[in-house]
């Protein structure tokens, strides 16, 4: 997922709602027909898709990537054929400056007033001309008491970049290329868009210091593998570990103190959608309250959409890995957009981290 989602503090002014025929769902206005959806692996609640199919008679279905990397590309490749897609900050700006997405104007939609300020504008799409926020979370990591060292992690990046020797070949990372960057920069005191090389090789050192004590990088089963206990520490995002807790109470989500990515994922409509105007109508139902709250319920993941609050799950609203406790707040680090030749270095060091 990172998933990411990745978001920085920024307000606009709402636009007047324009006259669209896609702000409803009453009568000739449905648009019918089928939506294909494009999304991160459990990451939408399948009662959400029967609503939607019931409510506007557009049959739905989904497909999964299992990175941004993936998601790009494909569309890259022109294939897939999609209506809806569920891409990163990071992508999303990729997508825009490659005239990938369709401009659906999103901050003309009936339900683009329910939004929370922070989440009118984003960097890459200033305008919410391509894209609607859908998850918000952080990146961290969880790990279980009763597998580590008195029973205890540091709340630094340090605990699983320099793990103790009892960890040693059993942490498990994400397999995202900025999530595990950015990770590794805030660890060393370096700016994620680096450009200078001296810094990527500081980055990569860390990486390869690290990747002997590595069990595995992946983004699938990060739930089911903390619940069976196959790792002591798991990098995850936050809606993981909330999923993790409610099977396995004891879990601990860290903060860590170096710097936590604070990420927005958003969906958005590929240029050449089948279905555009299922796919507007998507996205606009899904920027109403009790929608977005029933995807929270499912994901673990808060919302951007104002009023969404009195649907959530209680269980959601007071897990401090979801709902970060002010104290952490200092902790998050936003998106930035990085240049072409800091995204290169990332891409170089990510390659010879894989090789």
């Amino acid at each position: 997922m990172i998933k990411t989602n990745r978001v920085g503090k920024h307000t606009a002014k709402l636009l007047m709602a324009s006259a669209i025929a896609l702000t409803t769902f009453s009568g000739s206005a449905l648009a019918a027909g089928e939506l294909h959806l494009y999304n991160w692996t459990n990451y939408f609640a399948p009662d959400l898709l029967e609503r939607f199919e019931k409510e506007t008679g557009t049959k739905v279905t989904v497909d999964n990537f299992a990175s941004e990397e993936d998601l790009l590309a494909k569309l890259q490749a022109g294939g897939g054929g999609y209506d809806v897609i569920f891409p990163g900050s990071t992508t999303l700006g990729v997508m825009v400056e490659k005239g990938m997405l369709a401009k659906i104007e999103v901050s003309k939609m009936e339900n683009f007033k329910n939004l929370l300020p922070a989440f009118t504008t984003m960097a890459g799409d200033e305008n919410r001309d391509y894209s609607a926020p859908y998850m918000w979370g952080t990146t961290g990591f969880t790990y279980d008491p009763a597998m580590v060292p008195g029973g205890k992690m540091e709340e630094s990046w340090k605990a699983i970049f320099e793990p103790a020797d009892e960890l040693k070949g059993k942490i498990a990372m994400l397999n995202e290329m900025s999530d595990v960057w950015n990770a590794a920069a805030y660890y060393k005191g370096i700016d994620k868009c680096t450009e200078d090389p001296a810094e990527a090789q500081v980055i990569l050192d860390v990486l390869m210091a690290q990747k002997p004590d590595v069990k595995l990088y992946s983004n699938d089963g990060t739930i089911d593998r903390m619940v069976a206990g196959e790792v002591p520490v798991h990098m995850q995002w936050n809606g993981a570990a909330h999923r993790v807790k409610a099977k396995k109470p004891e879990v601990v989500y860290v903060y860590p103190k170096e710097g936590t990515t604070f990420w927005t994922d958003v969906i958005a409509v590929p240029k050449d959608a089948p279905n555009m105007e299922a796919a507007k109508t998507f996205v606009n139902w899904m920027m109403s309250p009790e929608i977005a709250a029933m995807a929270s319920n499912y994901t673990g993941y808060s919302n951007a959409v104002a009023g969404s609050g009195e649907f959530l799950k209680d269980d959601l609203k007071a897990d401090p890995a979801v709902n970060t406790p002010a104290e952490y707040n200092e902790r998050l680090r936003a998106y930035k957009a990085c240049s072409p030749a800091s995204k290169d270095l990332r891409e170089k060091v990510w390659t010879k981290l894989k090789s």
